[in-house]
């Protein structure tokens, strides 16, 4: 049957106001949805890395790394990023930190290949251990570095018992001063060949042997890539004994990016989830703008 002239105009009408129904609906969905995504990001959002109260880390930086860089204005660039540090300075640069409102997260103090475990460097090493404790106990900081040193043919039995002998005369001096020494964990395979203490279990051993709170472990996650793996699992298995942590991409030692195999916020989110409340110093090298990096790097993990 054909259509009339009025029927025509009203069908006509009648789909009008039919599209017209659905724009508008459509119009509706479409405007909930968008205002659905973008209150999205605002759910999510991170916080703004640039305030040290943020997150549940103390980070802080290796100056070492940066070294282009006078200390004064990185130490200003790091004050403004929101770092509560600077890790592996000595007595003589206290003061520029604390104009910038810093600590020192972990005072140098002997040569790295000349440790505890071989008997010929224990003079030296005592007294460069005691001198950067009492220094670091005047300004009521926390931490300072040792080493076991290289094994130059020592086993690793007797490198241990001779690194016990060394720490049990030193310890007592940190214990008063109130700061704590911390042995570093160093791979042997690519960066430091014939470093003992280069393994956790063997640093938790000497641990457990010295038998105080005043001296612990610096866990370093690129080292400790390199020789062991099994990051978070290792983390939370024997974080009693880990009193500082250092990071970096690998391979390389390069930004933590995805240029490398480890992934920084589930391992810095383990680390907090052990209640811990030491420094996280970053310790990289850079292979672009250095504090671009390095913003990168807190900003990940900022947990």
């Amino acid at each position: 049957m054909s259509d009339t002239p009025q029927s025509s105009t009203n069908r006509r009408g009648m789909i009008q106001r039919s599209l017209a129904t659905a724009a508008g609906a459509a119009a509706i969905v479409t405007s909930s949805s968008l205002s659905a995504e973008e209150s999205v990001p605002a759910m999510n959002k991170q916080p703004s890395a640039n305030d040290a109260k943020q997150g549940r880390l103390n980070q802080s930086v290796c100056q070492w790394c940066f070294g282009k860089i006078p200390l004064p204005e990185f130490a200003a660039k790091v004050s403004a990023m929101g770092m509560v540090g600077i890790d592996l300075l000595t007595p003589a640069e206290f003061g520029t930190l604390k104009e910038h409102g810093l600590v020192c997260t972990m005072v140098s103090s002997h040569p790295l290949p000349d440790g505890l475990c071989d008997p010929q460097f224990h003079d030296m090493a005592l007294e460069k251990l005691n001198t950067a404790i009492v220094a670091t106990g005047a300004e009521g900081w926390k931490n300072v570095i040792c080493f076991s040193g290289n094994a130059r043919g020592i086993d690793r039995k007797t490198g241990m018992k001779n690194c016990v002998d060394a720490l049990k005369k030193i310890v007592p001096v940190a214990e008063k001063a109130g700061v704590t020494l911390q042995m570093e964990l160093l791979n042997s395979k690519v960066d430091h060949p014939d470093y003992m203490c280069d393994n956790s279990e063997w640093g938790v051993e000497l641990v457990k042997q010295v038998g105080s709170d005043n001296f612990k472990l610096l866990y370093d996650i690129y080292h400790m890539q390199i020789m062991e793996g099994d990051i978070i699992r290792t983390i939370e298995k024997n974080h009693p004994y880990y009193g500082h942590y250092h990071t970096a991409g690998n391979p390389g030692r390069h930004e933590l990016d995805d240029t490398q195999e480890l992934c920084y916020p589930p391992i810095a989110r383990a680390i907090a989830d052990t209640g811990y409340q030491g420094y996280f110093a970053h310790e990289f090298l850079p292979t672009r703008d250095p504090m671009t990096g390095l913003q990168e790097a807190f900003d990940q993990c900022v947990v």
